[in-house]
């Protein structure tokens, strides 16, 4: 973690079709997410950061270090990063235990404890004598992680780091990444045009567009916006970070704690106290003035409405907030415009939220 919690960069530097124009300042802690369409400036940013690309006017500080300002650039191999690729890169001819250690910086060698630590959160045990070639792609970018981890980073930067493999790898390395996430210390920066990745690991989320920045957020902040492009979307979701308070065994119904309400999802044992993500997508809320108990739906909890969009002329994006005051947590509700009018909704009614599913997402730290 950085001595003052945040990472700041700053970059003005030329791209193909336009000036890649950005200033932030972002937590030294969990996983922030860049998420905008492919050539937008996502990866640029990281080569910024990294010292690859230098930004005729650029400012980069982690953990009080400076790397780069006016009159001064640190370069590359002196900046604590590990750098994830798209593609593994591994060398051919070492084994996965050598590749591992080829990162290692030699200041600082990696302890049998560490590297004990990160094999077994990336599963790389068994694989440790074999040479890449016999790996699969998923197994090969595991690999690829772990070098980058061992090189004693400050920060992790990881560019589209799934977006090589297919579907099955994908499903693969994904828990993988969430095991680092909940059990590293270590401040990451990932790169994606994939919003279902993003909900997966993101703590905290800036979108792009054409090289700008158009907003920065806790994630659930950012979905739960109207006037962001996130809660436009087809498949628009909220995660909510639930703990476990209770488990019908013999239905298999786990009932989370969330900000301002109870949720009640289907799910395999788990112990109390545990906590997970859980996601809940617009489609799947439906609203009532009533509360309705005799329903299949699980979910039927008092809300309060604290926010809306036209999603065009014949649909309506709801922001919920829940609790008959609709101070927790949010979450959004696709509706027909006909319904809202019909019903005489508006902002600060106080209503119940019918929620058809919510999906359990991962674990959290």
């Amino acid at each position: 973690m950085t001595k003052d919690n945040k990472i700041e960069f700053l970059f003005k530097t030329p791209l193909d079709h336009f000036d890649l124009d950005v200033a932030l300042d972002i937590p030294a802690r969990g996983v922030t997410a860049l998420f905008g369409p492919s050539g937008c400036g996502k990866t640029t940013i990281l080569r910024c950061i990294s010292g690859l690309h230098q930004a005729p006017i650029g400012r980069v500080v982690v953990d009080g270090e400076i790397w780069q300002a006016e009159g001064y650039f640190r370069p590359t191999h002196t900046r604590a990063i590990g750098y994830v690729f798209q593609e593994a890169s591994l060398f051919p001819h070492l084994s996965v235990r050598k590749n591992l250690l080829y990162g290692q910086d030699s200041r600082s060698p990696v302890s049998t404890q560490a590297f004990d630590h990160i094999v077994d959160l990336l599963g790389l045990g068994r694989f440790l004598d074999r040479s890449p070639r016999n790996l699969s792609g998923g197994e090969r970018q595991r690999v690829a992680i772990g070098r980058a981890l061992f090189s004693s980073p400050k920060l992790l930067l990881m560019d589209e780091p799934l977006s090589a493999l297919d579907k099955p790898a994908k499903e693969e390395i994904m828990p993988f990444i969430e095991r680092l996430h909940e059990n590293l210390q270590l401040p990451i920066i990932y790169v994606s045009h994939d919003i279902n990745e993003i909900e997966h690991i993101a703590d905290y989320l800036v979108l792009m567009n054409e090289g700008k920045i158009v907003a920065s957020g806790a994630l659930a902040n950012i979905q739960s916006d109207p006037n962001l492009p996130l809660a436009a979307y087809h498949d628009s979701a909220v995660s909510l970070e639930g703990s476990l308070v209770d488990y019908d065994a013999h239905f298999g119904i786990a009932k989370f704690e969330v900000h301002g309400a109870f949720l009640n999802v289907p799910s395999s044992a788990i112990e109390i106290g545990v906590k997970r993500r859980l996601k809940v997508y617009a489609s799947n809320v439906s609203l009532s003035l009533e509360n309705i108990k005799s329903s299949t739906i699980e979910n039927l909890i008092p809300v309060c409405i604290i926010g809306m969009k036209e999603t065009n002329p014949f649909q309506v994006t709801v922001v919920l907030g829940l609790g008959r005051q609709g101070d927790g947590a949010h979450i959004l509700a696709r509706i027909t415009r006909r319904s809202w009018e019909t019903l005489s909704l508006s902002i600060n009614t106080s209503l119940y939220a019918q929620i058809k599913a919510v999906s359990l997402v991962r674990n959290q730290r």
